[in-house]
């Protein structure tokens, strides 16, 4: 049996439609998920929607309808999404359904028995936006004097019964399993951030609340709602059956990662992990914070009105190019930028001139000079030298892509890819043709095999585009001849709009 790889994505907060950095992750997650399935992993991949707290209660009530029915619709967005991008989810998981309740109330009872939570009452800051508490000393000014929290969201002061955390006494286990595993944040600037966060003292933390009733209820508390970072955190153990030991749950625990955004590392990183140690539930392999997809280097804001729908960026440019562009342009854990201009310059450059040319190129003379019929690779010196090109891009796009190296991993294909179009250049295969046709047929063979390793290397990031090519060219086996190829990357061109933009 396969090894098995657990991925999950950070479940959407859907108070607002999806923009491109909710698609800007989910597809990262399926570039993961889809590259391990080639590596012959079991692989479980888990995204959804995080639909309790007070923002969705207001949200609802600005609207003059139910949570339930703001989540309802709001989560069927993400949903299509997901769907449009092509992402290969398992599971698209809602924290309204019926076994999240139940996995939610479970974990509490388990922390509840191990003592660490008890009945107090909360007064500090609270921000509705950030769904997160903070201390006066987090806390930084305004442009007219208000107190705002480091994501500069506003804070309002919250005074209520609360059930508490004891959060404090997992301080120092936490800074040992940080110690001990230092691959437990990724990248390396995210565990640095954390560690300092936690040694400079953690404090009880407040994981209920009665002012409002959109929430999984607290076990024998039943004016109180969970905190909606517990019950959401609960998601990635929902996913898989627990509390029962179900095969999911024997198979794929704990996960492999926890793909999330660089803002949402505190929870996931120490909150989350003292959560399950309390609990007595084995801690996930590894948490890694992604960065920002910027606007023109802006980060995006509906203020600003720089919010972009990944559905219609997908529709102008395509799924796979855009797919391409996101895991190319941008040093993944680091931030990023994108623009119109900046997708049509990659996608034009490389899939379109570049990869898509070559494909185009050779499968067409296949077709007019060798009565569509597939020969063998070449066997001279500059055939077994590009192919061994072709084998070493691979494989370092393969070892990229275990790191998470996304475009250095693409990169080093493209690299490949050069190489392969310089060989047509050195070959001139449409010369031989006249003056050594068995020439002319070794070049086509040598081509044709090194773009059928490069279109598997590449599938996970292009798996619709990578699909129809290897289709094209595998119809071509047992001697059938290949139909006359169409391109599969059209040249993109900016709009008027997008041009006066640029």
């Amino acid at each position: 049996m396969s090894e098995p790889f657990y991925i999950t994505t950070a479940i959407s907060y859907p108070n607002g439609p999806p923009h491109i950095g909710h698609a800007y992750e989910a597809v990262a997650a399926d570039v993961i998920a889809r590259f391990q399935r080639s590596q012959g992993r079991d692989v479980r991949f888990q995204t959804g929607t995080d639909e309790h707290g007070l923002k969705m209660a207001q949200t609802a009530r600005a609207e003059g309808i139910e949570p339930r029915a703001l989540a309802d619709r709001m989560s069927r967005l993400f949903g299509e999404m997901c769907d449009t991008l092509n992402v290969s989810y398992d599971r698209f998981i809602r924290t309204s359904q019926p076994d999240h309740y139940r996995a939610s109330q479970a974990i509490w009872k388990a922390m509840e028995e191990r003592g660490d939570l008890y009945l107090d009452r909360y007064e500090g800051w609270y921000s509705v936006r950030d769904e997160a508490y903070y201390e006066d000393e987090e806390l930084v000014p305004g442009e007219d004097g208000e107190k705002l929290s480091p994501q500069g969201t506003p804070v309002e002061w919250t005074v209520e019964e609360s059930w508490f955390f004891r959060l404090s006494k997992y301080q120092q286990p936490l800074l040992d399993l940080y110690a001990a595993k230092p691959e437990f944040i990724q990248p390396d600037s995210r565990r640095n951030e954390v560690v300092r966060f936690v040694e400079g003292g953690l404090k009880d933390l407040s994981i209920s609340r009665t002012s409002f009733d959109w929430g999984v209820p607290v076990p024998g508390s039943d004016n109180h709602v969970m905190y909606v970072w517990l019950d959401a955190l609960t998601n990635y153990i929902t996913g898989l059956g627990y509390p029962d030991e179900t095969e999911l749950w024997e198979r794929y625990w704990p996960a492999d990662v926890h793909l999330i955004g660089k803002d949402v590392v505190r929870f996931h990183a120490v909150y989350w992990p003292a959560f399950l140690m309390s609990a007595g539930i084995e801690l996930p392999k590894m948490i890694y914070g992604h960065g920002f997809l910027l606007s023109r280097g802006e980060k995006m804001s509906k203020s600003v009105g720089n919010v972009v729908d990944p559905l219609a960026l997908a529709q102008g440019f395509g799924v796979d190019q855009l797919r391409y562009f996101l895991m190319r342009e941008v040093t993944f854990g680091q931030d990023g930028s994108y623009s119109a201009e900046a997708i049509v310059n990659r996608v034009n450059a490389e899939l379109a001139n570049s990869f898509g040319n070559l494909a185009q190129r050779t499968l067409s003379m296949i077709f007019k000079n060798l009565e569509g019929i597939i020969p063998a690779a070449g066997d001279s010196a500059e055939d077994k030298d590009l192919l061994q090109k072709v084998d070493r891009a691979c494989a370092e796009l393969t070892h990229r892509f275990d790191d998470y190296a996304f475009s250095v991993g693409l990169e080093a294909w493209m690299g490949a890819v050069f190489a392969c179009n310089a060989y047509v250049d050195a070959q001139a295969p449409w010369a031989l043709r006249k003056t050594d046709p068995e020439r002319m047929t070794a070049v086509l063979g040598t081509l044709v095999g090194a773009v059928r390793k490069l279109t598997e290397a590449v599938a996970p990031v292009i798996p619709a585009s990578a699909e129809r090519l290897l289709a094209h060219i595998d119809s071509g086996k047992d001697g059938q001849p290949i139909a006359q190829p169409q391109p599969l990357f059209p040249r993109l061109e900016l709009s008027e709009d997008e041009e006066a933009a640029a």
